[in-house]
């Protein structure tokens, strides 16, 4: 997580209970997980249409 330590890191999770509360945090970090999943595939979907333009 790059700069992050595990003091920042715990910090970060105790501000999202309160803002959140706990019966929501799954279904946000499930979110989280889709949106970054898409953009992983769109951006390796970028990557091999470069790589193909060059060939």
């Amino acid at each position: 997580m790059g700069n992050l330590g595990f003091g920042e890191i715990l910090i970060i999770i105790v501000i999202a209970l309160l803002i959140f509360g706990p019966s929501k945090l799954p279904q946000l970090g499930k979110a989280a997980g889709q949106t970054l999943r898409e953009f992983k595939k769109g951006m390796s979907g970028i990557m091999d249409d470069d790589s193909n333009e060059k060939k």
